[in-house]
């Protein structure tokens, strides 16, 4: 294969999409990237980040080949089953052509199985089709040529049929994806191809088949951390650029060697570099710290600050915030210049990766144990936001708060029933609403800074005594660190921000439903949440978009002031919670509040925000009937305008349209895009 014909990756991607274990599509072709064993760590630069090294039991990271040449990461094929997609002949990739990987009667491409089979124990193999087709007739000897034939009836797995030269009856693929379905079929054979070295392991686990391109072949288990003071300091930079040579140095010796080796280096003192280690040297021969201690310590060093200088890679300032957000907000900083280390410490299949809930078994990155993992690090700038303590605690021991809770236990409780897996514990109150304040805020700072969303990141402080997150730049790319997202945290815009977005998560355009339908998403592990309103793309959301709830935020429609951040009045008196400070009185048009008095809280909400959004909107009727007795909700019959109501037909939506009514959802967007110079 040519160098220019190789396939590519971003070097992020190799670590937190394509890392070792996971399948990696090029083309028509399909590819496994081969453990650490394999790699030639020349090729790859080293990532220092103490504490999360320490953390992981490592002494240092590095980053995934930049592809020069020889340093290419390493891969198999996999699947080994291919078949020709012109004769429908299924086999092993080398017992065709495997040089040009073409069918020798066809001469046509070879199609990778689009199955493969894997175990929550990390294992993975080909989908067993000579076990699948011969099911209980134990032939082994004879010639066996296998075909994978579609009737094209359908895209169902009734309609794919594996049959073989032998004579035996042909399978359908229909209940191959059922859990339980190869029980009878195969055991797991502790398959480990990214370890082309390593045999096969002993595996109690069953087989579970899925999609090749699906998403939970592989999970990977990526840690990460925020660079903080003292390692974030061009002192503590040094040191890990030189500790191979002063871990050996006697402390007693640093003061005739240090001045020599950091003479003319801006931002290095002989103090600093003593004090940096000292400390990495305790570091090393101390405990290893847990992902919570990691947590612990950004969480405090961001509320203290740091404005070390242009040569430090953690500045962060904080800032006064506007008296709108009193009630809510304790601290807002301005982060300037943040450092992320992102290690992957193994993968899991089927499950998910492990969280602060649930630990499946990770499959190793190496047969043999490696001094380093890989790792990338991403350069940029965010908004650290810190909520008042007074304010959470006393919001988490509501009912509302305790009830929003229990439903996710149930769903929790659901999950491990139907997998036969522990019951995980549940995520706080507290996490709910911090998390879900946080997809909406990041949103609402994606729109006004100019970023797109999947550029930025969150993460979350919500462990007891801790109420926080920061918003930031995630991405290594062109969109990098630009300035945009840290301007925001001045109090005017950022107050704007957190209006707005509470604002927005009030209403979703799947509402009733989204807010109503209980448990919903993932295994049901989100509440009131859906992709119109609060879900991320997979690379902002630390959490994987779950334990998300739009309603801890708001309150419900009837209630909002169950929320953390409250909502509409109830009687539409003003359009913002006063606490919020943003309270625009409806009263400004007199008219409002006769219209709203006869409207139920749904009705009443919607036009309100309206108002709130262009307050010169001409105010619709309510509740009034048109067309031989159909009745409106919402509708400008000048212009023959309505929003159409939760239970509205498809029928009476036709008729409406047929005598020139124009009908939109109940989304305040497209009812003002609709309404346009009116």
């Amino acid at each position: 294969m040519a160098t220019s014909d190789r396939p590519k990756a971003r070097q992020s991607q190799l670590v937190t999409t394509y890392g070792v274990g996971s399948l990696f599509p090029a083309g028509d072709q399909s590819f496994m990237i081969c453990g650490t064993d394999e790699w030639d760590d020349k090729w790859s630069p080293s990532v220092e980040e103490p504490r999360l090294a320490r953390s992981l039991g490592v002494h240092s990271f590095r980053a995934p080949s930049s592809g020069k040449r020889s340093g290419d990461v390493p891969v198999v094929r996999f699947p080994i089953y291919h078949y020709c997609p012109s004769c429908r002949r299924l086999d092993q990739f080398w017992r065709f052509d495997a040089k040009k990987m073409q069918c020798p009667d066809c001469v046509r491409d070879l199609t990778p199985s689009r199955f493969v089979a894997c175990c929550e124990n990390g294992h993975i193999e080909d989908f067993p089709y000579f076990q699948w087709v011969h099911r209980g007739t134990g032939t082994s000897g004879g010639e066996h040529r296998m075909r994978l034939e579609s009737k094209g009836a359908s895209s169902s797995l009734a309609d794919v049929v594996v049959s073989c030269s032998c004579g035996v009856k042909p399978y359908n693929l229909d209940g191959s994806f059922a859990r339980g379905a190869l029980a009878e079929i195969k055991r797991c054979g502790g398959g480990r191809p990214w370890l082309p070295g390593a045999g096969a392991e002993e595996c109690d686990k069953q087989l579970r088949v899925l999609q090749r391109g699906s998403s939970n072949v592989w999970f990977g288990a990526v840690r990460s951390s925020i660079s903080i003071p003292p390692w974030s300091s061009p002192n503590s930079q040094f040191v890990t650029k030189h500790w191979d040579v002063l871990e050996h140095l006697p402390m007693e010796a640093l003061a005739a060697v240090l001045p020599k080796m950091i003479e003319g280096r801006p931002g290095l003192t002989v103090d600093g570099v003593s004090d940096v280690l000292r400390q990495r040297k305790g570091l090393d021969e101390g405990t290893s710290p847990t992902d919570k201690d990691l947590r612990e310590e950004e969480y405090r060093a961001l509320i203290d600050g740091n404005d070390g200088g242009a040569h430090d890679a953690f500045q962060c300032v904080r800032v006064e915030h506007d008296d709108r957000l009193r009630r809510l907000v304790a601290q807002v900083s301005r982060a300037t210049r943040l450092r992320e280390v992102r290690a992957l410490e193994g993968f899991s299949r089927v499950t998910p990766m492990p969280t602060d809930t649930t630990n499946p078994r990770l499959a190793k990155l190496s047969e043999t144990h490696q001094s380093w993992l890989p790792a990338t690090e991403v350069l940029g700038e965010g908004i650290f936001v810190r909520l008042r303590e007074e304010t959470v605690a006393s919001w988490e021991t509501g009912a509302f708060a305790q009830e929003r809770e229990a439903i996710l236990a149930g769903a929790l409780r659901r999950r491990a029933a139907e997998s036969g897996a522990p019951v995980a514990s549940t995520p706080t109150a507290r996490f709910l609403a911090v998390h879900s304040l946080a997809h909406a805020l990041l949103q609402e700072l994606s729109l006004e800074a100019g970023y797109p969303v999947g550029s930025l990141r969150e993460r979350i402080y919500a462990e007891p005594g801790q109420a926080g997150f920061l918003v930031y730049t995630a991405s290594s790319d062109a969109a990098g660190s630009l300035g945009g997202l840290a301007a925001l945290a001045g109090a005017e815009l950022f107050a704007d921000a957190v209006i707005d977005a509470a604002s927005r998560a009030r209403w979703c355009s799947h509402d009733p439903v989204c807010a109503e339908s209980g448990s919903s998403g993932s295994d049901g592990l989100n509440v009131a949440a859906c992709h119109a309103c609060l879900l991320l793309p997979e690379t902002s959301c630390e959490h994987r978009n779950i334990y998300l709830d739009r309603l801890t935020i708001v309150g419900p429609m009837d209630k909002p002031g169950d929320g953390i951040v409250g909502s509409i009045d109830g009687d539409g008196a003003v359009a913002v919670d006063t606490e919020l400070g943003r309270a625009e009185p409806l009263g400004a048009r007199p008219e409002l509040a006769d219209l709203l008095a006869g409207a139920t809280v749904a009705e009443a909400a919607l036009v309100a925000e309206l108002v709130r959004q262009q307050p010169t909107i001409p105010l619709p009727t309510i509740g009034r009937e048109v067309l031989d007795g159909i009745p409106l909700s919402i509708a400008w019959p000048t212009i023959k305008l309505t929003v159409a109501p939760p239970d509205v037909t498809s029928e009476v939506i036709r008729e409406l349209e047929t005598d020139g009514w124009t009908v939109v959802p109940p989304d305040v967007r497209k009812i003002l895009t609709a309404l346009g110079g009116q």
